[in-house]
């Protein structure tokens, strides 16, 4: 009989071998952690004697201790994954897991900034060369916050001489690979900050990177981004709110679905068109992304 803590440990193993992104790695992990000291909290530590009811037990705790729906319907698709694995690997005949339904919620409305917001947060940053050159990333391509954390050297492009770049998103089973071009705003930030980062020869280096050289993580752009969200007055947004303006401000532009759907790395079209009821787009398809 297998002990938990120790399928747990070959859960996460089972993930690194899938190429999942470092961040939904460390998040089934700590989800499948928490399901787990429950489970034994009951008296319980062999992974063949995990019933439905012990399931049901945990999400009813999650739902007292006040995490939202969202949280809840996230912990579920871990812990999906983690006995899926088990019955396929035979750890276990039956899957206590196959029955647990995804509590029900509203998607929230996407917070598009405004014109004024975005120049406010990037007036905000301008001092601080590194959260200026991340930000114009992000609003000007539109990637999201774990496909910037993973950008290497080798995959920005500046070509100085013409004043043209590109950024290249690496495919993975959690991003579409897909290349990005460089506008003016991005081209000039990201500029600014090679020429105060620490030069590297090494093509697989990081490209965003502490002072002391380690890698900036998901959670220290998340922080920064909010510390000049609050610093520019810009109230109930986050990060991907940068995400959501760039969508939003293409299709209000003009810009194809298919063209837009492409570059923001949706995997399905249906997810882009969704936006389509928070903007009023032109009639005329333009073919063209433009600058924010």
């Amino acid at each position: 009989m297998l002990v938990l803590d120790k399928v747990h440990q070959q859960f996460i193993d089972h993930l690194k071998t899938k190429d999942r992104a470092p961040a939904t790695i460390m998040a089934y992990g700590k989800d499948i952690e928490q399901l787990l000291t429950h489970i034994k909290s009951l008296g319980n530590s062999k992974i063949e004697k995990v019933e439905k009811s012990h399931l049901e037990d945990f999400l009813k705790k999650l739902e007292t201790e006040g995490y939202t729906k969202k949280s809840i319907s996230r912990k579920i698709n871990s812990m999906k994954t983690f006995f899926r694995f088990l019955k396929v690997n035979e750890f276990i005949t039956d899957d206590p897991a196959t029955l647990i339904v995804h509590p029900k919620f509203e998607t929230p409305t996407p917070r598009i900034l405004t014109p004024t917001e975005y120049r406010a947060l990037r007036d905000s940053a301008r001092e601080d060369i590194r959260t200026l050159a991340i930000i114009e990333v992000l609003l000007q391509t539109g990637v999201r916050i774990g496909e910037l954390a993973e950008l290497r050297v080798k995959n920005i492009k500046l070509n100085e001489k013409e004043g043209k770049g590109n950024l290249s998103v690496p495919e993975s089973r959690a991003t579409l690979g897909r290349e990005l071009p460089l506008n003016n705003a991005a081209f000039s930030a990201l500029k600014s900050y090679l020429l105060d980062r620490p030069k590297s020869q090494n093509p697989d280096e990081f490209f965003f990177i502490t002072r002391n050289n380690k890698p900036l993580l998901v959670r220290n752009i998340r922080a920064s981004i909010d510390r000049y969200f609050k610093k520019a007055a810009i109230i109930n947004a986050s990060v991907h709110a940068l995400r959501h303006t760039w969508i939003a401000h293409h299709i209000k532009k003009g810009a194809s679905l298919v063209l837009v759907s492409k570059m923001a790395g949706h995997r399905r079209l249906s997810t882009t068109e969704k936006y389509l009821k928070y903007v009023e787009a032109p009639s005329k398809e333009k073919m063209k992304l433009e600058e924010l």
